[in-house]
């Protein structure tokens, strides 16, 4: 069945259980793209009416009750002689399985389980269903803890564990109620004794009745008392045994009315005030079908009978005195005598009834490890066993297909007709490879490390990316939902480095406007208070004088936030000062070309520019004088020194610049001493020495503000450059 399509829609993935009528595997629904369960009807049954008419009376039930803990019925159907039930898939583990792990449960979860049971009961009891086949292996607990009762109306194949009545199979021997038992119909009533068990075995993990044979557990549902719970787990409240030996009553007159009565007691037992209440008594009344003691038979009453003789008044008993007449016929030896015979009779007549139908020869358990399916299934069938549960589980060193685990081992004696599971080896299953990308590379090894991966064969690549951050995973080999063996595989982990690394651009000298802009095109963000603002004297206001943290043509990573400094302007401080400069031609008349270089706070040797004159002139510099740091201007005619000029920051800002004269003019006292060039001039540069300037004219204008006057023509103090 396994890859098998039911009905165009249902694809067979694997096989989860069965029993002795079908089997149930786990389906994917193409159509919905869900899990599906589906109970398939085993072949041997096929052509047998009953079963099948059983088979969709167990569809009928379920599907007509809907209630969150019932298995829900999604389909029904037939395919050439397969028949088919689609029901919900319930992804954990049955109650069964979960006692055999854990039991003794702890009771708050025993009586949240019971509780959701008792529920599901209720919802079919309102609906004229009973299930009469309630146990742990028809519990089903989701990985949410929703518990799920399945198996609503099923009718199981004799096996040593059922007990049937005219071919209808009516129940588990060791969960069935004392009328399961006698045959009788069964009732509501019926399904709340086997909770009642089901609970019990929670709590102490075991059973209420054993015996050696399916007959001696249903006698003891009939005439024996069990073990009262809290003497076998003492952390059991009284108030949950109490439900226990209510639920458990031999007289389904004594247990809860309803399981809705059975729920609301559920519901209440764990409150504080309810804990510590006192035990639940029963008055054990005789029952008509229980073992009764029969005063023995005296020979002489058999004797008197026979000869027809009577008891004296003397001989009698004191009952018998009162009305010597009257005696009562049923006090009579002959009753007695016949009453004896017809029951030694009847339970005579039960035992050669039970012995025919239920004692089975015994069989010894072959070995059928190593075998594949097929051979096993056909060597236990021919020592007259069945198969039941073919569990399909990966085995390291066997081969698929073949049995490595059977439940009764070879040479154990069981009865004919016993049930044998097998568990079948299957190819390895792969694993579906998870989604790493938009982890960090640790945190992607530590998840495969963890799946069973070993860390030598993860390996690691990096690349730049505009879209995933420094050493988070972009890629990966195999890729995500792919299969793989944790065992085998190796794995390929791209890793992101971040943004590609560019030059930066230079910034500085741009309008803010156009470094913005400029920044928005590199892919960097311009920070939060990215903008600040420095006045300086070389960088006129609105353009941009420094970046940060880039600096020009250093490698920059996009992305990141640029902060700008701009130029306010000059400081407050400054003075513009706009100095007049005269200048001559060597010869009137003839073309001389005039050069002006300035010094000033914004820089020293800065080019005006260069003019051809023919005739004296006078040329505007504007210069930006500052506290520290005056201004000096120098004319340069036909490549030789002509004049140097300095324009003090404190006679500026006083309005007592001294106007400049040409040389050969009359000088007064406010007026410019002028110097060779060569005094002036740095012979290893060729260029004007400010600072020689600036010495020179304050030496003169000291000598001039100390005797009155000027210099006359005078050269003045003649200062020479040297490189110290």
């Amino acid at each position: 069945m396994i890859g098998h399509e039911l009905g165009g829609r249902y694809q067979i993935i694997e096989r989860i259980g069965g029993g002795g009528m079908a089997l149930v595997y786990r389906a994917q629904d193409i159509l919905l793209n869900r899990n599906v369960a589906i109970k398939v009807l085993r072949q041997q049954f096929v052509n047998d009416e009953e079963f099948i008419r059983r088979f969709r009376r167990e569809a009928q039930s379920a599907a007509s009750l809907s209630h969150p803990n019932v298995v829900s019925v999604y389909d029904v159907g037939q395919e050439e002689d397969i028949h088919f039930i689609v029901m919900e898939y319930v992804e954990g583990q049955n109650l069964n399985e979960i006692i055999k792990e854990r039991a003794p449960l702890q009771v708050d979860e025993a009586v949240r389980i019971a509780s959701q049971i008792a529920d599901a009961l209720d919802h079919a009891h309102h609906n004229q269903i009973i299930h009469r086949d309630i146990k742990p292996h028809n519990i089903l607990i989701g990985r949410n803890g929703r518990v799920k009762v399945t198996d609503f109306g099923i009718a199981r194949a004799v096996t040593s564990t059922t007990i049937t009545q005219t071919g209808s199979v009516v129940g588990s021997v060791h969960y069935f109620s004392p009328e399961h038992a006698k045959g009788v119909a069964t009732g509501e009533k019926s399904d709340l004794y086997s909770l009642g068990i089901v609970l019990y075995q929670m709590l102490t993990g075991q059973l209420p009745f054993l015996g050696e044979s399916p007959i001696s557990v249903a006698l003891k549902h009939l005439q024996e008392h069990f073990e009262e719970p809290r003497s076998v787990n003492s952390m059991i409240p009284q108030s949950v045994e109490n439900i226990i030996l209510k639920s458990m009553r031999k007289n389904p007159g004594e247990r809860y009315q309803s399981a809705q009565e059975m729920l609301l007691d559920l519901e209440t037992c764990l409150l504080p005030e309810r804990r510590t209440e006192s035990k639940l008594l029963f008055m054990d009344d005789d029952d008509e079908d229980s073992t009764r003691i029969i005063p023995a038979i005296k020979p002489q009453m058999i004797s008197n009978t026979r000869s027809g003789s009577k008891l004296t008044r003397d001989s009698q008993p004191d009952e018998e005195r009162a009305e010597p007449k009257k005696a009562s016929f049923w006090s009579k030896p002959v009753l007695w005598v016949s009453l004896t015979v017809l029951l030694l009779l009847a339970m005579g007549g039960v035992v050669w009834y039970v012995n025919k139908t239920f004692t089975l020869p015994e069989v010894t358990v072959p070995n059928v490890i190593n075998m594949n399916e097929t051979d096993a299934v056909r060597t236990l069938q021919e020592k007259g066993l069945e198969v039941g549960i073919v569990k399909q589980l990966y085995k390291e060193g066997f081969d698929e297909g073949i049995v490595h685990q059977q439940s009764r081992p070879e040479g154990a004696v069981v009865k004919e007709g016993a049930i044998i599971d097998l568990t079948v080896s299957i190819a390895k299953p792969l694993e579906k490879m998870r989604s790493l990308t938009g982890k960090t590379y640790e945190e992607a090894v530590a998840e495969l490390v963890q799946a069973g991966v070993d860390e030598d064969r993860i390996s690691k690549t990096e690349d730049f990316s505009e879209e995933v951050e420094t050493g988070k995973v972009m890629g990966q080999s195999p890729d995500a939902g792919s299969d793989y063996d944790p065992a085998t595989v190796s794995i390929t982990l791209k890793v992101s480095k971040g943004k590609k690394e560019f030059p930066m651009e230079n910034l500085v000298g741009m309008s803010q406007e156009d470094a913005e802009a400029k920044i928005k095109e590199l892919g960097l963000k311009l920070a939060k208070d990215g903008i600040k603002t420095e006045p300086s004297f070389e960088t006129e206001a609105g353009l941009v004088i420094g970046q940060w943290p880039y600096a020009p043509n250093s490698l920059a990573t996009p992305g990141t936030e640029m902060v700008l400094t701009v130029s306010s302007g000059y400081p407050p401080e400054a003075i513009k000062y706009t100095f007049e400069v005269p200048a001559a031609p060597v010869e009137e008349g003839k073309n001389s070309k005039i050069r002006i270089v300035y010094g000033d706070a914004r820089g020293d040797n800065k080019e005006w520019g260069t003019e051809t004159i023919n005739t004296t002139r006078t040329f505007s510099v504007d210069l930006v004088l500052a506290p520290n740091k005056n201004g000096a201007v120098s004319v340069i005619r036909d490549g030789e020194l002509f004049d140097t000029y300095l324009v003090s920051y404190i006679d500026a800002k006083q309005g007592t610049v001294p106007v400049p004269q040409l040389p050969g003019s009359q000088y007064d006292e406010n007026s410019y001493d002028h110097w060779d060039e060569e005094e002036i001039e740095n012979p290893e540069t060729g260029r004007i020495d400010q600072g020689a300037v600036a010495q020179v004219v304050k030496d003169n204008k000291n000598k001039n503000n100390g005797n009155g006057k000027g210099n006359g023509k005078g050269k003045g103090n003649k200062v020479r450059n040297s490189n110290n």
